[in-house]
């Protein structure tokens, strides 16, 4: 494979260095920002844009340091970023479908260049397609031979169709099975194994980043009670990565309690966590707690009562509250050289690779979230109050943005000490 150009450079002032390109409209997105061993970070660049590039100036504007350096080097064996490898794959769907059009005497129109799918969803053998894709009337007059070349293009065996979100109060997705009769799939996510019924239960790949938090936590010796458990997406990280002592997971939903008590089993943790199905609101547990998660959005406000009542008398200990939180819109003048928010560049999850972040945060975002962190807190220690008949000292010790949910509405998690005062 012919090499591609990339910017060498500190990996300490590699994302400063990638803001600063994505900026300028020369960081070429078809291929992963790589981490090296010595301390450096490639950043790939559009051939185009090379002749352009002043190294000096670059340097000098984006890194204030003597010691820094950034050169120009060719990468051999590029790795595709993701959003290179989705490009790569609806390519292998257009012309596989194209060959079959020819096939069938029919002609390729414009239109169904829009109705290809543009991302999806993969959990091992089988994809999961959204809404808005292969609905011109020609699919269906193709039938199956439709599926099974887009399976072939893919490498899969299986494919699915999810068209909405039920709002049963259980988030049942509402998935049709396209090619293949068997909905039961395997997903891995940081050495832990996830098995469910793609037709019965969600699966938030969205949510990654605070499984892995949780994963780093230190949770040996105590208790936790996962109010909104699922499949066990954050039930799982304690048990398995922060050694949870026990685990009580809460869900209502009985096929996502049926995939709980089948994940628990696989993973072999299943000696250390306590199912309760049904309405956590109707959960006799109390005063047993070191740990809560409150895993649920928009909110997880419903559940605030019951997670003070778990929460141990005698020491307290950590709630961890999910929350959509929206940033209100601003129309008044921005300061000078401030960047409005409707402006500001964002990295989608798909442009993440490597060392940088995900998303770049307005300064307006952080001070709502503050806002509601304190608001939140006084309430809780209002709940605790009502309930122990006792005062609480609640503490804000992090706030986590998990991801974008939608424009100006972030997922974030509060992270809760709270303390009896003695």
């Amino acid at each position: 494979m012919m090499g591609i150009p990339a910017l060498r450079v500190p990996q300490r002032f590699a994302q400063l260095y990638r803001k600063h390109l994505l900026e300028q409209g020369v960081l070429d997105l078809q291929y992963s920002v790589q981490k090296h061993c010595n301390g450096s970070v490639t950043l790939p660049v559009l051939p185009s844009a090379v002749p352009s590039l002043d190294l000096p100036s670059l340097q000098s504007h984006v890194a204030e340091d003597t010691h820094s350096y950034c050169e120009i080097i060719q990468i051999q064996a590029p790795q595709l970023s993701k959003k290179g490898k989705v490009k790569s794959s609806q390519q292998r769907i257009k012309q596989a479908l194209q060959t079959l059009m020819i096939n069938k005497g029919e002609i390729w129109r414009a239109e169904l260049d829009d109705d290809l799918p543009r991302g999806w969803r993969r959990h091992g053998d089988l994809v999961l397609f959204g809404e808005g894709c292969f609905t011109q009337p020609v699919w269906r007059e193709i039938g199956s031979e439709l599926w099974e070349a887009v399976a072939l293009a893919l490498g899969v065996k299986r494919l699915a169709k999810i068209k909405q979100i039920s709002q049963d109060g259980f988030r049942t997705p509402v998935v049709t099975m396209l090619l293949g009769d068997n909905s039961y799939v395997t997903h891995i996510d940081n050495h832990i194994r996830y098995e469910f019924d793609v037709t019965r239960c969600m699966f938030s790949f969205g949510n990654i980043t605070e499984k892995l938090r949780i994963s780093s936590f230190s949770c040996a010796g105590e208790t936790v009670v996962d109010l909104y458990a699922g499949i066990g997406y954050f039930t799982l990280p304690y048990l398995v990565h922060a050694g949870a002592a026990h685990v009580h997971a809460c869900e209502w939903n009985l096929d996502a309690v049926a995939a709980l008590k089948r994940n628990l089993q696989l993973n072999k943790v299943a000696d250390r966590c306590t199912v309760h199905p049904g309405d956590n609101r109707q959960l006799s547990l109390s005063d047993l707690a070191d740990r809560v998660n409150l895993g649920l959005i928009p909110s997880s406000e419903q559940g605030w009562p019951v997670a003070c009542r778990l929460l141990r008398r005698d020491v307290g200990g950590m709630l961890h509250i999910h929350q959509n939180v929206t940033t209100p819109l601003r129309h008044q003048h921005q300061q000078p050289g401030e960047t409005p928010d409707s402006q500001r560049t964002s990295v989608s999850e798909d442009e993440h690779e490597g060392v940088m972040s995900a998303c770049v945060m307005s300064t307006s975002d952080r001070e709502t979230w503050d806002a509601w962190a304190r608001d939140t807190a006084g309430r809780i220690g209002a709940l605790l109050k009502d309930i122990t008949s006792c005062s609480w000292r609640t503490s804000i010790k992090h706030i986590e943005h998990v991801k974008s949910y939608a424009p100006h509405i972030n997922h974030i998690v509060l992270d809760l000490e709270c303390r009896p005062i003695k």
